[in-house]
């Protein structure tokens, strides 16, 4: 498969890349301890969410606008990385709309009668959270259509020719969709939803502000510049900003005196293995072997894993979005190329060879 090649299966390689190195800091992907933590650190409204200042600002007119009409508010895709609160978004659309809400996600519906069974146990105005909504099934995706547009589905009764169709009327609801992959949406349910917003990634100072606020309810003592530098490690993501904290604490509470400035962070970090740029072992790893086995590249992906000793997927799917985001590496179609940002942060003099390559392909 060529390195720009997408497709329905792609999301679940990712998936099952990520799985196996969900013990990473540095990932997006949350943990059962992060699940836990989380549900304590979650803002309750719109006015405690830091950042997302577009999405935000939009979704509290659609809200409003929908509280003063009396009526539920219009169905919600958000889409972006992992981490950067979607669910938390969910849960705040609730609380605004004084509604319930249900959750679940795309791989837990596999049949049309999943999804059929959840739509009608709804109350009215009820909040569905349906996280990975890409990963759903075709025929419970197609059933969805008409949920969404008339409240009705049409439960099918029997088989072959004596099969017949019952409609069921449901209760008006708002559906809020959350995807990592919003190109894998069909144009048929995208259009279904009233408010679609994108999860950037978040500002160094933004996610100053997210760990001020998670330090307090956390009771720990931090410093502007530890929050600074925690933050500059974060991917630009909420969710490693506060698992990075939790493990800074721990480490000024055995180390120190429980109170987090820089040097605290910057020496808990390294024991981490969390870098500057917040780069991991893997991270590190994968720019190394590209750099002194292979001069810069370019070279092959497959070639790239076994030099690492890791899986194909991996690499490709674990360690390279980041590294792409960065600058430090790029996909070509000779293959994996290291950009001159990386030869700087891993402090390597690149070749002459490589230099006079790599000008030509980034024209510096």
């Amino acid at each position: 498969m060529n390195w720009d090649e997408t497709g329905p299966d792609t999301d679940e390689r990712a998936a099952d890349a990520a799985a196996a190195y969900d013990d990473r800091l540095v990932t997006g992907v949350a943990d059962g301890e992060d699940t836990a933590v989380e549900a304590a650190l979650r803002p309750k409204d719109l006015d405690e969410f830091v950042g997302q200042e577009k999405v935000r600002e939009q979704l509290d007119l659609v809200l409003k606008a929908a509280r003063a009409r009396g009526a539920t508010a219009d169905h919600v895709l958000l889409s972006g990385a992992p981490g950067l609160g979607k669910t938390t978004l969910s849960m705040i659309i609730a609380a605004e709309m004084n509604a319930p809400i249900r959750i679940t996600s795309g791989p837990a519906i596999q049949h049309a009668g999943d999804l059929a069974a959840i739509l009608s146990s709804l109350q009215e105005g009820e909040v569905l959270f349906l996280d990975e909504i890409h990963r759903m099934s075709r025929p419970a995706e197609e059933m969805l259509y008409m949920a969404m547009e008339d409240f009705r589905v049409d439960v099918i009764v029997g088989k072959g020719p004596g099969a017949t169709a019952i409609p069921l009327e449901l209760p008006p609801f708002t559906l809020v969709g959350a995807t990592t992959r919003a190109g894998l949406l069909p144009p048929p349910l995208r259009d279904r939803f009233g408010f679609t917003g994108h999860m950037e990634f978040y500002a160094p100072a933004e996610l100053e502000r997210v760990l001020h606020r998670s330090a307090g309810l956390l009771d720990v003592a931090i410093d502007t510049a530890g929050a600074a530098e925690i933050a500059g490690r974060s991917r630009g993501t909420p969710r490693i900003a506060n698992r990075l904290l939790r493990r800074v604490r721990d480490y000024a509470q055995v180390k120190a005196d429980g109170v987090i400035d820089r040097d605290i962070a910057a020496a808990a970090l390294q024991v981490y293995e969390v870098d500057a740029r917040g780069l991991d072992r893997l991270d590190r790893a994968v720019l190394g072997a590209l750099l002194k086995l292979f001069g810069g590249g370019p070279v092959g992906l497959s070639t790239l894993a076994v030099a690492v000793g890791e899986e194909r997927e991996t690499v490709e799917e674990v360690a390279e979005p980041f590294l792409v985001r960065e600058g430090l590496l790029a996909r070509t179609p000779r293959g994996r190329v290291a950009t001159p940002a990386a030869w700087v942060h891993l402090g390597i003099a690149p070749p002459q060879h490589g230099a006079k390559g790599q000008a030509g392909l980034f024209g510096a």
